[in-house]
């Protein structure tokens, strides 16, 4: 295997931390061959405030995977959402160079160079610039301009910027469980590459994605990403909503919510007996289903109503033909869809990774879009040294001398 070509997702949540290692063939096809799935410790809502116990969960998540996949994963596509993350659209104009007029990759670069002219704060700092649409001239909505002739090359970018600390955080978190970060990249354009098909961003298309801390929105208007948010609300809250109203542990609500929740009560036509532990662990008692779907129902209806407060607010709203995406754990609830289309009067569907081989049945699941979608953006943009490659050595020495290494440095 150490001549093929590794790409390796690391989604670090709230509540879950997935790795997702693929084979990547001569054709780009992406071959699945490892998964690992670890709770998530030290982060709230997307940002990392205990480095020590986000390494330990990246540690095993990638140990998980590593053994699967059978190699020693050294580079990862690493997801970064959080309510620090900000974005807006600007544009950059350039005179075309060369004597020919011919716009070339160069006068590209100069353009986006010549959109980055504006102040940053100092404790903020870039994390995408990407390119909605060019402009030759007069002729507008050119989306590749190379070879055109032309005097004037504008063009529109979307610019998505984090803080400092907490990007940094992310990436210190990686580099002390061993691994090198080969890009860090948006949650919900990591997500959208995985679950939105071309139709869909050009005729307009929301993705939302609801994960644990945190809903990250991405809207596509004519192929183009034209906004992105993130609302610090998530399943967490609808867990934290259940065990304080059913007076349970987090652990009991959770496992309810997943088992037997609804995002709305008239999802609910069993309403099935369950119990409930109540917190101190000494005792229980009965509540119907559809008591509890009455009490996720309020927060979910308040996350979609937020996120359509966002799209009227960016005037997206009115633009979106293909309606939204609903993906992320949180969408897995029954009737979310079906709540989310009442709420937003728009279709929608719950999005799932595509156009994958190997182990796809096993990352088939909303939960794994931004993992699946890091390594479609890997692929794309994929970094100078190979990904995941061991020689010599047997895994399993490998791994134990990575092993020993990580509890010298923890510990």
């Amino acid at each position: 295997m150490a001549t093929n070509n590794i790409i390796v997702g690391l989604d670090i949540g709230t509540t879950k931390i997935s790795t997702i290692a693929s084979e990547i063939d001569e054709n780009n096809n992406i071959n699945v061959i490892g998964i690992g799935l670890a709770p998530s410790l030290g982060l709230r809502k997307g940002v990392v405030v205990n480095i020590e116990d986000t390494t330990r969960s990246i540690m095993e998540s990638i140990s998980e995977a590593e053994k699967m996949a059978d190699v020693v994963i050294d580079y990862v596509y690493v997801g970064v959402a959080g309510s620090h993350i900000s974005s807006f659209n600007t544009k950059g104009v350039v005179a075309v160079a060369g004597e020919d007029r011919e716009i070339s990759q160069a006068d590209i670069q100069r353009a986006i160079e010549a959109a980055k002219t504006f102040a940053v704060p100092p404790n903020r700092e870039i994390i995408h610039i990407l390119p909605r649409s060019f402009t030759v001239d007069d002729q507008t909505g050119i989306r590749d301009p190379i070879g055109m002739s032309g005097v004037r090359l504008e063009v529109d970018v979307h610019i998505v910027m984090g803080a400092v600390t907490a990007v940094q955080n992310l990436i210190k978190s990686c580099n002390r469980a061993h691994l090198d970060v080969a890009n860090i990249v948006l949650e919900p354009l990591a997500s959208a590459e995985a679950v939105l098909t071309a139709d869909e961003k050009d005729l307009g298309v929301c993705l939302i994605d609801i994960g644990g801390g945190t809903t990250d929105l991405a809207v596509f208007i004519q192929g183009a990403i034209v906004h992105s948010s993130v609302l610090p609300v998530g399943g967490s809250h609808v867990t934290n909503d259940i065990a304080v109203g059913l007076r349970t542990t987090t652990a009991r609500a959770e496992e309810l919510k997943v088992k037997h929740g609804a995002a709305s009560a008239e999802f609910d036509k069993n309403e099935a007996a369950l119990e409930v532990l109540n917190t101190g662990g000494d005792s229980s008692r009965t509540i119907t289903s559809r008591s509890l779907c009455e009490i996720i129902e309020p927060r979910m209806e308040e996350i979609f109503s937020l996120v359509k407060i966002e799209l009227q607010k960016a005037g997206c709203w009115d633009h979106l033909a293909a309606g939204v995406v609903l993906t992320g754990g949180t969408s897995l609830l029954r009737g979310a869809a079906q709540l989310a289309s009442r709420v937003l009067d728009l279709p929608v569907r719950v999005g799932r990774p595509i156009n994958l081989r190997g182990l796809s049945e096993k990352v088939n699941s909303p939960l794994f879009s931004t993992g699946v979608g890091l390594i479609h953006y890997g692929v794309a943009n994929q970094a100078t040294h190979p990904l995941g490659h061991y020689q010599g050595s047997s895994l399993f020495e490998i791994v134990l001398d990575r092993m020993r290494g990580w509890f010298r440095e923890i510990f």
